[in-house]
């Protein structure tokens, strides 16, 4: 039998990758990409502090917080809905459309 959560940890999110469908839990606690890399997901990334836009992914439906001020997103690529997931923790199920 598996403990349950402390009364007050953060709920771990479901992420949807598009277009195979493949999916991880993404604790509320760590960046989406730490998530995805501990669930065996090979997202390129490189400087893992929302510089460098390698690991830029498309949010479908969800919604992230960022670790960071700003990350390096324009205003209008956040309006649509780029994310950097090496920055971002969810906050909701997300489902994403990858690049590669």
């Amino acid at each position: 039998m598996s403990e349950a959560p402390p009364p007050n940890a953060p709920p771990d999110w479901r992420v949807t990758l598009q277009p195979d469908a493949s999916s991880f839990a993404a604790p509320a606690s760590v960046t989406v990409l730490q998530a995805a890399l501990a669930a065996g997901i090979d997202w390129p990334s490189s400087c893992r502090n929302g510089t460098c836009r390698t690991c830029m992914g498309h949010i479908l439906q969800g919604q992230v917080q960022y670790q960071i001020e700003w990350p390096g997103l324009s205003a209008e690529e956040k309006a649509e809905g780029y994310f950097l997931p090496c920055v971002a923790c969810a906050t909701s199920d997300l489902e994403v459309m990858l690049p590669w």
